[in-house]
């Protein structure tokens, strides 16, 4: 069952390209319930123009209810997708009870929201980390397993599943522990109020503190801005007025680093590069919440910067990718994977890493043996935990942080503080490495005396690997970093990476709106009635036209100009304008066709 808004109804839940028939061969036939429209509640102004539904799609696709049937096997009520395979645990522990875990899926390419000013909002402002994802969805899933012996398996099993564009880990799996209970209890009722308390939240704004009714529970939570320093939490405060407040979340996407990284906390610094370079990566996990968790910890070690290639934090062998992931007739290709099923075991072991983790909460012993070995003992399926692969890092080892951690375990320091130790580690660790590419990149922009009102905005210099090595030698990692290496080489191999090309694409971006909001800025400054009385009437509806092409792209793409440029630039037109014959007036104060 999938619940969403009346507009999006029928085209439910986007099947992933390249769908394998096989896998949607035992899904239920769909059953759709349409939702009632949600009042709007308390408007921002500029969310006044959204639809009933409008806010509902702003956090979430749908939701799906995924039962399991002895004889079809995965049965989601919902179109044939391989979303019913990835809701269930694929391997061979128990995981009685309830469980939570997150996957990721590719999105239809005919698929398109309509949404796009809000959210894109919500994209400008947010750090690279938490813009929408834009060829993927996440699945956040809540799995029930229970023994009832009145059912023919002898177990009840279902999942309560939420697919958003947003990577909200720790939001949505609060949200989940919150709907899912409820759910299983009352069934399709609960849902659907649930639907219509999300549809009136406002939409996802990064820097507001925002206070979002589900359910008869409230909760605040703030979503981190770009603008944000580094490394500090913005926690929201529940001040005492707030006694309708349930659940204040510090955080909506972070994981717990230490706990994920703790059975093999001897090699993050190994790991740390191998996700820095988009190596081909393999975490085989005892159950979904452990292979999830652990992938996302390791896209995450590298922030601020984004990790650009696929990650799939669990993937099993109904996957569409599976024969794309899992041939041997080229190399592996840039993916985080994150399995539990024995199979992969076998499939994958021509990959060049593999991380094989045990039950996390016998993580104490396992850390003392947890020792980098080669790929060629990855023969039977009870191989021991470890990190295999032949790599060699190009930094040297730092033993001051491993140290630091080994007596945050024996003084039993809390794991809050062991998790900001880390993530801070890893921070000043990847701000080592990129300010320095920062730095020269910074380098390629044009002088702003080279940029003329009335000549197109300069071009970027291009960047040269060999220039960007020079560099190195005086103002390289080691300004900020204490560990010595073959830092050379790192950034070699770095600048060949999915992780450069996405993140120089986005400073480039950045850097030439920038550019266009400076030439918007000196165009303002001009006096323009008397440039247009030394042109005749033609050169000046040329540049009325080509004036209101810098406001709509201003306007458009956002750029970054000073407050009341827009606003001197749209007199500055309207001036203009009325320094014209009456007839030419009248054409270029009607609004251009789009």
């Amino acid at each position: 069952m999938a619940l969403q808004g009346p507009e999006e109804l029928g085209e439910q839940v986007e099947e992933p390209e390249d769908l394998d028939d096989q896998d949607a061969s035992s899904i239920s036939p769909a059953e759709e319930i349409t939702l009632p429209p949600g009042p709007g509640g308390d408007e921002e102004p500029e969310e006044a123009l959204l639809l009933p539904w409008d806010r509902f799609s702003a956090w979430l696709h749908c939701i799906c209810v995924v039962g399991f049937d002895l004889e079809l096997g995965q049965a989601v009520e919902v179109r044939k997708t391989s979303i019913c395979y990835l809701s269930f645990p694929d391997s061979n522990s128990g995981c009685l009870g309830d469980t939570q875990f997150c996957f990721r899926f590719r999105q239809g390419s005919n698929r398109k929201s309509s949404l796009g000013c809000f959210l894109e909002t919500t994209d400008r402002d947010a750090p690279p980390c938490l813009k929408r994802e834009q060829g993927h969805y996440y699945g956040y899933v809540y799995f029930r397993q229970v023994r009832d012996k009145s059912l023919k398996r002898g177990y009840f099993q279902k999942s309560l599943v939420l697919i958003s564009k947003l990577p909200y880990v720790t939001f949505f799996h609060s949200l989940l522990k919150i709907m899912a209970p409820e759910y299983f209890e009352k069934q399709e009722p609960c849902l659907e109020a649930a639907c219509n308390d999300i549809d009136r939240w406002p939409t996802p704004h990064p820097g507001r503190i925002l206070t979002l009714p589900i359910m008869g529970v409230v909760i605040k939570v703030r979503i981190p801005t770009c603008y944000d320093k580094p490394g500090t939490s913005q926690l929201v405060q529940s001040a005492q007025s707030d006694s309708q407040v349930s659940i204040v979340l510090p955080t909506i996407h972070e994981v717990d680093l230490f706990r994920c990284f703790y059975p093999v906390f001897f090699h993050i610094q190994m790991l740390w590069e191998l996700v820095l370079l988009g190596e081909a990566l393999v975490v085989m996990a005892p159950s979904p919440a452990e292979s999830s968790d652990t992938v996302l910890a390791l896209v995450s070690c590298i922030s601020p910067l984004r990790y650009c290639s696929d990650f799939r934090p669990y993937f099993t062998i109904h996957d569409s990718e599976f024969k794309e992931y899992t041939t041997r007739t080229q190399a592996p290709p840039s993916v985080i994977l994150g399995v539990t099923n024995p199979f992969f075991a076998k499939t994958l072991q021509h990959w060049p890493h593999i991380i094989r983790i045990g039950d996390m909460k016998q993580a104490g012993e396992m850390a003392k043996q947890m020792k980098v070995k080669k790929l060629k003992n990855l023969k039977t399926l009870d191989s021991k935990p470890g990190v295999y692969t032949a790599y060699k890092p190009y930094l040297n080892k730092d033993e001051e942080i491993i140290k630091q951690l080994q007596k945050g375990v024996q003084q039993k320091r809390p794991s809050a503080a062991q998790n900001a130790i880390l993530r801070r580690y890893f921070l000043e660790l990847t701000q080592s490495f990129i300010i320095p590419l920062e730095r020269y990149v910074a380098s390629l922009m044009p002088l702003q005396k080279s940029i003329s009102p009335w000549k197109s905005p300069p071009q970027l210099r291009p960047f040269i690997q060999q220039d960007f090595m020079k560099t190195l030698e005086k103002a390289g990692p080691q300004l900020t970093s204490r560990l010595k290496g073959d830092w050379i080489g790192l950034y070699r191999n770095f600048l060949k990476s999915p992780n450069f090309d996405g993140w120089f694409r986005n400073r480039r971006r950045e850097m030439t709106q920038k550019l266009e909001a400076l030439h918007l800025e000196a165009l303002c400054e001009e006096d323009l009635q008397e440039r247009v009385q030394k042109h005749s009437e033609v050169e000046t509806v040329d540049l009325v036209l080509k004036l209101k092409d810098k406001l709509s792209q201003a306007e458009k793409e956002q750029l970054p100009v000073r407050p009341g440029t827009v606003a001197k630039l749209r007199a500055h037109i309207e001036a203009v304008i009325l320094a014209l014959p009456e007839d030419l007036q009248g054409i270029l104060h009607k609004p251009s066709t789009p």
